[in-house]
């Protein structure tokens, strides 16, 4: 098979795409690069989430890494992924491999390139380790190998504990005493996933749901979204807690529900986290968002003279620009959010308590929080839909798109636009809508941003009559 890395990583199906004969192949390619770029050098940390296997394929990786002259440090358990990326910088590492399929379904697992920054493998670098899995397949190139017991004893490959590290910085970033003093009562849903158990150790007192290990989680993807979190807004609702946070299956993500009860989107949460990072921890440096999320963080921007970037979907592209640029936090739709003085990496953990940091330091809310943001900078209403569409029509519909974009949209005058990433219509006032056909799934993703509820559905119908579905 073709092997081909996404936004983040390798991911397929367990037993039909993800197999230990694939995975080889890949972690050959990988050390193959590593050490073509005196990367293998500097040792390998592989770490590895709670799915199905996830630990056996993290030691066949360990072993090939070994066979292949690499210094291993494996995790000594499950981990989440930002631990496993702190633990790359902060041991002067080559690189790391994470086995995890994040938010992905149950039956899905992945391979995640850490680079020696601490962050997601640049596309650049996905390309080659692309060619060179294919190279390989071509030629037959052999497996180097060594025994796991035979690696261990040898002390080529050497258990640690991730958790010691990152959650020495993660004190050092937070003022956790400031959170336990103010009295906060939160409660955390990990979803089954790799993030259970971090914030209560960090937080002691801090309540934990769905904690267990449970490779099918549940039933769902392990992504924090409000329809697979109503156990949580449950309990906020029912006034037993202030707050909920929840991480996705890696911990590399977050959701959260706010004092409501309702469900507290990650467009939200990165209007909240930015200001209390500007006004409270006096940070400053320019600002990255994708196409995809919320003007807010634009407007907030420009409130406080930041410059203000904006990526393709993706965190690898907010990861370039923190390389390249004094970027003081960046962040996608999805819930990966990025912070200064940090990596250059998603996580969830650290924006969860950064989110119990504002509310212990303001004393309010999370939608007071916002409210109060909004008010100054204008309310805003966003939603996404995914809608099937079949490959020719997707492919019919882009090529209109591209030769013959739209003027007019629901009597509404396109003022600019953005194709970088799709295509992101913009009105007058600031509404858009965007339009971006999946390139791996026969799906077509319809997002849109307004002034008002009735304005984004209004917008979002006409996107789908424009698509013909």
């Amino acid at each position: 098979m073709q092997i081909k890395f996404g936004t983040d990583g390798w991911r397929g199906v367990i037993a039909r795409d993800f197999t230990f004969d694939n995975l080889s192949l890949v972690a050959q390619a990988t050390m193959d690069y590593l050490n073509k770029n005196n990367l293998g050098n500097k040792g390998l940390v592989i770490g590895y989430d709670r799915r199905f296997l996830s630990r056996d394929f993290a030691r066949r990786v360990a072993e090939i890494a070994v066979g292949n002259g690499i210094h291993v440090r494996l995790s000594d358990g499950y981990a989440p992924t930002p631990a496993i990326s702190w633990a790359v910088r902060e041991t002067g590492s080559g690189a790391g491999v994470m086995i995890t399929a994040s938010h992905n379904p149950p039956e899905y697992n992945g391979f995640k390139i850490k680079e020696a920054f601490g962050g997601s493998a640049l596309p650049s670098t996905t390309r080659v380790v692309e060619e060179i899995v294919a190279s390989n397949a071509a030629s037959g190139r052999h497996i180097e190998e060594c025994s796991f017991d035979d690696a261990l004893n040898s002390g080529m490959i050497e258990l640690f504990d991730p958790s010691i590290g990152y959650f020495k910085q993660i004190r050092s970033f937070v003022d956790l005493d400031l959170i336990a003093a103010s009295g906060i009562t939160a409660v955390v849903d990990p979803m089954y996933g790799a993030g259970s158990g971090c914030i209560p150790r960090l937080l002691p007192g801090i309540d934990e749901i769905r904690n267990i290990e449970n490779p099918s989680f549940g039933g769902q993807p392990p992504e924090p979204i409000g329809e697979h979190l109503k156990e949580l807004s449950a309990l906020v609702a029912s006034g037993k807690y202030r707050v909920g946070l929840a991480l996705d299956g890696d911990a590399d993500r977050i959701g959260a529900v706010d004092e409501n009860g309702d469900f507290f989107s990650s467009h939200c949460i990165f209007t909240v986290i930015l200001r209390h990072l500007i006004e409270h921890k006096k940070m400053l440096g320019g600002v990255v968002k994708t196409v995809s999320t919320t003007r807010m963080v634009e407007l907030l921007a420009g409130k406080f003279g930041l410059q203000l970037f904006e990526t393709p979907i993706g965190f690898k592209h907010i990861c370039e620009l923190m390389l390249t640029e004094d970027i003081l936090m960046g962040g996608e739709e999805s819930g990966g959010l990025g912070v200064k003085g940090h990596i250059p990496e998603r996580d969830g953990i650290l924006f969860a308590l950064l989110l119990l940091e504002a509310m212990a330091v303001s004393g309010k809310g999370l939608r007071q929080l916002l409210n109060e943001t909004m008010d100054e900078i204008g309310h805003f209403f966003y939603r996404r839909i995914d809608r099937r569409i079949d490959a020719a029509a997707k492919e019919q519909l882009i090529q209109r798109l591209k030769s013959q974009p739209p003027e007019i949209i629901d009597d509404r005058q396109v003022v600019a636009s953005n194709f970088s990433d799709g295509f992101k219509f913009i009105f007058e006032n600031g509404d858009w809508l965007l339009i971006r056909p999946s390139g791996t799934e026969p799906v077509l993703r319809l997002y849109s941003e307004a002034g008002s509820s009735d304005q984004v559905d209004r917008l979002l119908r006409a996107a789908e009559l424009l698509a013909g579905i």
